[in-house]
């Protein structure tokens, strides 16, 4: 029987001994994580070769081959946290209200609120911005001219009352403006920010910076995130684990028939090394694994170690299709 190649493979990896991913545990052999997505992938095996060399010439006489290897090789369209986690051996933290995580954000606004009175200036976010315990400034405000930034960042207050000088607001159709009375973070339409009053909010002939209807600022801060947010966190001692290694595949023979086969890795390590290319033209970045087998027994021989093994399956339309009569034979079984 003679095949030829011209497909993908679908892999998984499953858990070689109990494991950890974000919140998840697997067991082992509980299948870790599926790719269907792959856009090449190849199995190479290597060994080294040794001569013994002499006589006229220093031809070689003897070989001696050894050091086998068996590496995998597969090429990722599209990727998930969990498949990165897997290929770099980062930690993956979920989002929750134990565990929260901030997320940068930058927001450019024009609904900016002057109170000449009070001398307050007053800013409408999106989102509600994370302040933290007050030692550390983590908002930014800077005012706009043509999209281009034209003042030095200025501090909101946030050692003022309501949860820290971030207070709810909902626009009142009524009176066209934004208010916070009696508006809770449950019908909040956004956040209310307040400036640090400074001298330098006016220009270089004293009129005032910050005018409502016109201003336009850029704010630069954090929000926090109690779920629908995952993080990758690569740290310089953890790295690509071992699994049990399962390909699914099809080889086509010279009848034109697709046999299913798989390739089998029962040990494999995931070489830590990954390269994100962003870039605006060209083709989309993929995702490369690299694979080093180990021996090991597969799960259903446990008489031998092996790097890896084959298996490929003769499927009907080949040997499962077969009659023990003829059609004519098969005729006479309606003969009265």
């Amino acid at each position: 029987m003679k095949f030829g190649i011209r497909e993908i493979c679908d892999v998984v990896l499953k858990a070689k001994a109990a494991q950890k991913v974000g919140n998840k545990i697997f067991y082992k052999n509980e299948p870790v994580i599926y790719f269907d997505t792959l856009k090449t992938s190849s199995m190479e095996g290597a060994a080294t070769t040794v001569y013994a060399q002499g006589g006229r010439g220093n031809s070689r006489l003897v070989a001696w081959e050894g050091e086998r290897t068996v590496t995998f090789t597969m090429e990722d369209a599209l990727i998930s946290p969990a498949g990165f986690m897997i290929l770099s051996g980062a930690g993956l933290i979920e989002a929750s209200r134990e565990k929260t995580i901030k997320v940068h954000t930058t927001e450019q606004t024009d609904r900016v609120l002057v109170d000449d009175t009070a001398g307050e200036v007053s800013i409408i976010l999106e989102e509600k911005p994370y302040i933290g315990n007050g030692t550390e400034d983590f908002m930014y405000v800077m005012l706009l001219d043509d999209g281009e930034v034209v003042t030095e960042p200025y501090i909101p207050n946030v050692d003022s009352e309501n949860d820290g000088g971030v207070t709810p607001a909902a626009f009142d159709e009524d009176t066209q403006e934004w208010t916070t009375d009696d508006v809770t973070e449950e019908n909040a339409e956004g956040w209310m920010i307040k400036l640090k009053t400074t001298d330098d909010m006016v220009d270089g002939d004293g009129n005032p910076l910050f005018i409502q209807g016109s201003s336009i600022v850029l704010v630069d801060y954090y929000t926090e995130k109690e779920s629908g947010a995952q993080q990758i966190d690569i740290t310089p001692d953890k790295f690509g684990g071992n699994y049990y290694l399962e390909a699914s595949t099809l080889f086509r023979n010279q009848d034109g028939v697709d046999m299913p086969a798989e390739f089998i890795i029962p040990n494999c390590k995931i070489q830590s090394n990954f390269t994100f290319t962003m870039a605006s033209s060209g083709d989309p970045s993929t995702f490369t694994f690299t694979m080093d087998a180990f021996p090991d027994y597969t799960r259903f021989d446990k008489t031998k170690k092996v790097l890896a093994a084959i298996q490929i399956i003769e499927t009907a339309g080949t040997a499962d299709l077969s009659r023990d009569r003829t059609a004519s034979a098969q005729g006479d079984l309606f003969k009265d």
